[in-house]
């Protein structure tokens, strides 16, 4: 018996021309499964090298979200993993400087391009098929400054426990991971230097995700070995949720002796 197999199953990923959403196309060609890849940016010879199919879509669009569905089940037939993963980070900003622009074109892609996919992926997907959302460890809170991302994460795992409730007669299954920083060019966004410069001390395993960590976890779930979880957020942070890390205990002691 093959275990985790995806063959033959059809995945379309947004967000999927860098990063975790490459990395989890490249995993899931790997598996046997027919991946669609849709970003915003022409990603199609990365597809066709990783044995893919390219499909331009802007998730803010709910026009491209619904087109991006419908030209994948009329390609394929069928349509058993959506995995909503596009999202983008601003420079940090604290609330009382907030820039309502700035949020709504965070909340745009981050919450409704996930809202647009769980509007139109049940409507072309198998039943039995897999929902997987991309939201972080931000949703447990963060830094000061990061109060739009943060809160634009909790959205998507609020998103995700309503959607696992109404899709669950469907035996569709709706889950979303809640990685830490991950080692994409995203974690390099101008503004946003906090949270890299701090994460070897504060993270108990002492580093950034690899993209391909939290694509193996987004296999896990979208294989038919786990077809008894669904509505969770489950995190992939090195530690950061149980508490913290020691080096990070070292040097506040070691701050409070040479202030004593």
């Amino acid at each position: 018996m093959e275990f985790f197999s995806l063959k033959d199953k059809v995945a379309v990923i947004t967000g999927a021309g860098s990063g975790l959403g490459l990395a989890t196309a490249v995993r899931f060609s790997q598996a046997g499964a027919k991946v669609v890849m849709a970003d915003i940016n022409d990603a199609s010879e990365l597809a066709a090298e990783n044995g893919c199919h390219f499909i331009r879509a802007d998730v803010t669009k709910e026009s491209d979200v619904e087109a991006l569905l419908e030209q994948t089940y009329i390609k394929f037939g069928r349509l058993d993993i959506m995995i909503n993963n596009a999202g983008i980070i601003l420079p940090e900003q604290l609330l009382t400087d907030a820039v309502i622009e700035d949020f709504k074109r965070l909340y745009e892609v981050n919450v409704f391009g996930v809202v647009y996919g769980l509007k139109y992926a049940p409507r072309y997907m198998n039943d039995g098929g897999v929902i997987l959302n991309t939201a972080s460890n931000s949703a447990n809170g963060d830094y000061a400054g990061y109060g739009a991302y943060i809160s634009s994460k909790c959205a998507v795992v609020g998103l995700t426990k309503a959607a696992a409730i109404e899709l669950a007669p469907r035996r569709i299954r709706v889950n979303c991971i809640c990685p830490n920083t991950i080692d994409t060019p995203m974690a390099y966004a101008e503004g946003c230097e906090t949270e890299l410069k701090v994460m070897s001390i504060t993270t108990p395993l002492g580093r950034m995700c690899k993209a391909e960590e939290a694509a193996a976890l987004y296999h896990f779930l979208a294989s038919d070995d786990c077809r008894y979880i669904t509505g969770e957020d489950i995190y992939i942070d090195g530690g950061l949720k149980a508490g913290p890390s020691i080096q990070l205990i070292d040097q506040l002691l070691k701050s409070i002796e040479a202030n004593q």
